[in-house]
């Protein structure tokens, strides 16, 4: 038996080569990351030399995907919750043009935010766009569904998601492997010319194609052996597990569950399955891992008054990720409480590293704006955003990747002086020139910041897709080269960088200024290394 002890995000990894994927295509983002590392780093891939390196963002990531796909071979595509809203325009006209080539979308959902700006689950974006969604109880699970995602893929000529949540991507399992692996396609075009051709008049026939194979899908779905129901002795509740709930529900089952259940791992909802439970008994108790989307659904979806518990009707809370404990509050078992941790023990707030250049960054911008008061440095998504805490306090806007530029541009717009944006190397490619380019079209009276560590620090230290490129790119943009600056992050250049920062503050333009010092994370790694 060929076994791999695997977490779940290298289960999906795993699953997807002996799936037969030419190419992996995904932007770095937790609880997500290690599915591409994973292939990256693996033997089989590297003999394959399989697709393997990051794109810009994950739009960029998905459209590369569908142009493997088109041109006949199988693909995965890999990113996390808020990830997919970046990607949510390819991602809603995919459904409609279908696929080729084989592709699963990989989607990490982090509940309770452990790493991520909003709590949303991505089944909502699966019913939107009305594919299959596959959703794993165990690691075991996520390796065989993203070689069934592949050929189902295939077989109904759309892509199909397979959504995971934060404790199954980073815990680990065993994992029995394929017997045998699925080789690559070869190059195939499309049979419809016109397939990929999304003119409205064509549009809409593909449109309703995808409706009339909705059908199919439920049809699938009712006969998926990820589905099923067993039978219990006790019809004052049913139960009805997703994904990981799945795992919670039955550790505190470990023997036999006395009340009946359906386990659910493939969408859209099993309709008789359902109704079977429903028959036999008095309410329905829904453990899903996020949003209470089978809960909503179960409410009209029966229609005849059953009683559904869940998130919405306060048995389970509203929000934060499902445990174990949880589960057991909900069907009223009793467990023996965790030991309290010592009082001399108490949680540490994230800081950025020490020695690292950010620290150099926000003393200097501190200092320059005591004369300005606060409130006027919008940031972005990174390891910079832990200056919005002490010491420094430096910042005050985190929304979406990129929105530092755009939210300092807009706030220019309504008269604020000054106006600073401040955002990373990498975010700055992936959602931040945009927003620049339409600063420097209207002329719009900021100061940006790129902190340039050269490195994704957050999520492992990838290489930044702007290496090296920044200023050209913003010069490409139409920066002023003399607007534009390069200093290395240092304490020595402390009154240097207060200088420029003033001397920019009253140029009425787009400056363009670049703190630069590669991460110090990423450097000792690769001392490490060289060692």
């Amino acid at each position: 038996m060929n076994k791999k002890l695997l977490l779940g995000v290298e289960a999906i990894g795993q699953g997807a080569i002996d799936g037969g994927i030419s190419g992996v295509y995904a932007y770095p983002g937790t609880p997500s990351t290690e599915i591409t590392e994973y292939i990256q780093e693996n033997e089989v891939a590297i003999g394959r030399n399989l697709h393997r390196q990051w794109s810009v963002n994950e739009k960029t990531a998905m459209e590369a995907a569908l142009g493997m796909s088109y041109a006949g071979k199988r693909t995965l595509v890999c990113m996390k919750h808020v990830g997919l809203n970046v990607a949510a325009d390819v991602f809603m006209n995919i459904a409609i043009t279908g696929v080729n080539g084989g592709m699963v979308i990989a989607v990490a959902d982090d509940p309770s935010m452990h790493s991520s700006q909003n709590e949303q689950d991505s089944r909502y974006y699966g019913r939107f766009a009305m594919v299959p969604v596959l959703e794993p109880a165990d690691q075991q699970e996520a390796y065989d569904m993203t070689i069934t995602g592949l050929d189902l893929s295939e077989k109904l000529g759309v892509p199909v998601m397979i959504r995971i949540t934060t404790r199954l991507a980073h815990s680990r399992s065993g994992v029995k492997l394929a017997d045998l692996a699925r080789k690559e396609n070869s190059l195939s075009l499309p049979a419809d010319p016109l397939q990929f051709v999304l003119l409205p008049s064509n549009a809409r026939k593909r449109y309703n194609k995808l409706l009339g194979q909705q059908t199919e899908f439920l049809q699938l779905a009712e006969q998926s052996d990820f589905n099923l129901f067993v039978d219990g002795i006790d019809s004052s509740l049913g139960i009805v597990c997703c994904g990981i709930a799945y795992n919670y529900f039955r550790e505190n089952y470990p023997g036999v569950s006395p009340y009946p259940y359906v386990k659910l791992s493939q969408y859209p909802l099993p309709e008789k399955l359902l109704k079977q439970l429903e028959y036999q008994v008095d309410e329905i108790l829904v453990l899903e891992d996020g949003y209470p989307l089978v809960e909503e659904q179960l409410k009209g979806f029966f229609g005849r008054g059953k009683k559904i518990l869940g998130r919405l009707d306060g048995t389970l809370p509203r929000a934060g990720e499902l445990t174990p404990d949880l589960v057991a509050t909900a069907l009223k078992i009793e467990r023996a409480l965790q030991e309290e941790l010592p009082g001399t023990l108490v949680n540490r707030p994230p800081a950025l590293c020490k020695g690292c250049g950010h620290h150099d960054t926000y003393r200097a911008l501190n200092e320059v704006m005591e004369e300005h008061g606060k409130g006027k440095v919008f940031s972005d998504i990174g390891c910079y955003t832990l200056g919005a805490l002490p010491p420094y306090n430096s910042i005050y806007s985190c929304v979406d990747m990129g929105a530092s530029v755009t939210m300092a541009k807009g706030a220019a717009d309504a008269g604020l002086f000054p106006s600073i944006a401040v955002i990373g190397d990498s975010t700055f490619t992936h959602s931040g020139i945009t927003g620049l380019l339409d600063a420097v079209n209207e002329q719009s009276n900021i100061v940006l910041i790129i902190g340039d560590n050269e490195s994704i620090s957050m999520t492992g230290g990838q290489d930044s897709s702007a290496l090296g490129r920044i200023e050209s790119i913003c010069e490409g943009v139409g920066v002023l080269p003399e607007h534009i600056h390069v200093l290395e992050s240092l304490p020595k250049n402390h009154e240097i960088l207060v200088d420029l920062l003033k001397r920019e503050i009253a140029y009425n333009g787009v400056s363009v200024i670049i703190p630069r010092r590669e991460c110090i994370q990423k450097l000792s790694r690769k001392k490490r290394n060289i060692l």
